[in-house]
């Protein structure tokens, strides 16, 4: 992706956020501990003393439930500007960076996390590769993922159903559902809970989520 191109990227996400604060007054993240607990059959005492990476983690503070954990993490280009809209307040850490090189060493992660996300990265197979170097052997990937076919200047990436195959064909699929998206509201679409036609295709948008362990 060209400087340009991820200048315009990156100014049109924060321009999202800064929206989206001027609309609710205050980013709240109340609604994230559902997903990332009971919505995969996780307790707060799995998440004990772990090491927990948020990649894409935006503004809203998406870990700040996890105060069980010995770190949590949120890794995003925009960290820094983030911190202005009012993340300086959250007690998770914000590190900028790109999934593409994840600022950490290897088999460093206890659970790698990526919510509406992978589809916004530069580089789908280095993110990847990258996820699953920072991950411990048996550590645990949570992903929910737009899928879609065409390619977006926020979106770059266009994620299918295929996906966990081609990217992660080592990792043990604990968990993967298929979801028919509504409103364009990922995670409105997992609680409506009504399974994506596969029948019926098209080019409708549809939500993938999944539990994978590293092995």
């Amino acid at each position: 992706m060209s400087k340009l191109r991820t200048y315009i990227k990156e100014s049109s996400e924060i321009f999202y956020w800064k929206i989206r604060k001027f609309r609710e007054k205050k980013l709240t993240n109340f609604h994230y501990e559902y997903f990332y607990k009971d919505y995969f059959g996780l307790s707060k005492d799995f998440y004990q003393g772990k090491k927990i990476l948020d990649i894409g983690c935006g503004p809203r503070g998406s870990l700040e439930w996890a105060d069980m954990t010995s770190e949590r993490i949120g890794l995003d280009p925009l960290a820094d500007k983030y911190l202005r809209l009012g993340a300086k307040n959250h007690k998770m850490k914000y590190v900028k960076g790109q999934s593409e090189n994840i600022p950490f060493g290897d088999n460093y992660f206890d659970v790698v996390c990526s919510f509406n996300s992978i589809d916004h990265v530069e580089n789908l197979k280095l993110s990847c590769e990258e996820i699953k170097r920072v991950l411990k052997p048996g550590a645990v990937f949570l992903l929910i993922a737009d899928t879609h076919k065409k390619a977006q200047l926020c979106e770059p990436q266009s994620i299918n159903w295929s996906f966990l195959e081609k990217y992660f064909p080592k990792f043990e699929i604990t968990e993967e559902k298929h979801f028919e998206k509504y409103k364009h509201r990922i995670f409105q679409s997992i609680r409506n809970n009504v399974a994506f036609d596969h029948k019926n295709p098209k080019e409708r948008f549809g939500v993938l989520t999944a539990k994978l362990i590293r092995k």
